[in-house]
């Protein structure tokens, strides 16, 4: 009888350690998942918070701002369902400020800035910074409208003005390096830019012909060519043409191409 007790306790001692381990795996899970779910959230508003500090640059409507708005309010009512202790004190105090914010913005929305008052930054630096933050933008309001949280017709009107932003840059930013190039005798390098704005003002201009921007950037492109051509004959027929491609990162952010 000693021996089938011993047997039995010892059975009862292996079903218990095994219990044990098996909630002590599960608490765990629980845990990582816990964590990875906070970890998401962060990132999500920390990437909406980083688009939101960069808006001065872009001229902005109230909707667009409603939705990155309503973006951290989500991530932040998610946050607290998973935080606890101090941490979930502090998106609580966060998600009041927030939910006062998006209340503002619903009962007094912004006028939206003109598109064609916009100017492009001084310097390739900001231009790089403002080129992220549009695209991070559209990511993010495409993103929300597939979550059903974005009206279609105001995903329609805010994706386009994104669009046209996109489009002034890049083309601004092609003429304004063309220009830049001429200056420092850089021909080659300075002709190539200023076709390729050329090229994509005259796609866009026989899908827009009535759009001003588009008029007024395939004039000055123009001038600026036949400027470049002349300066080029007047140079030294020996003199080396640079083939240098300035700007590369400012291209390689607008890729791959869209359509017009």
């Amino acid at each position: 009888m000693s021996l089938i007790m011993i047997l039995v306790l010892i059975g009862a001692l292996l079903l218990l350690i095994i219990g044990y381990s098996i909630i002590q795996q599960q608490k765990e899970r629980a845990e990582a998942e816990r964590r990875l779910e906070i970890s998401r959230h962060r990132a999500i508003i920390d990437e909406t918070e980083n688009v939101l500090s960069n808006t001065g640059m872009v001229p902005c409507s109230g909707n667009i701002m409603l939705v990155l708005y309503k973006r951290i309010q989500d991530a932040l009512a998610q946050s607290i369902a998973f935080a606890s202790g101090q941490s979930r004190n502090e998106y609580e105090k966060r998600l009041i400020d927030i939910n006062g914010q998006v209340e503002s913005l619903k009962l007094n929305p912004p006028t939206p800035p003109s598109i064609e008052n916009f100017r492009l930054p001084d310097n390739d630096k900001q231009i790089l910074e403002l080129v992220r933050t549009l695209k991070k933008m559209k990511a993010i309001l495409r993103a929300e409208h597939n979550k059903g949280k974005v009206d279609p017709t105001v995903f329609a009107e805010e994706e386009m003005r994104i669009d046209s932003l996109q489009l002034r840059i890049n083309v601004e930013s092609m003429i304004s390096r063309a220009r830049a190039a001429c200056f420092m005798k850089q021909y080659g390098s300075s002709k190539q830019m200023v076709t390729k704005a050329l090229n994509t003002l005259h796609t866009i201009k026989a899908q827009t012909p009535n759009d001003p921007f588009i008029a007024k950037k395939v004039e000055e492109a123009k001038q600026l060519l036949d400027e470049i051509m002349g300066a080029q004959k007047l140079s030294s027929p020996h003199q080396p043409i640079s083939n240098s491609k300035d700007g590369d990162d400012l291209d390689m952010l607008f890729q791959p191409k869209k359509k017009w």
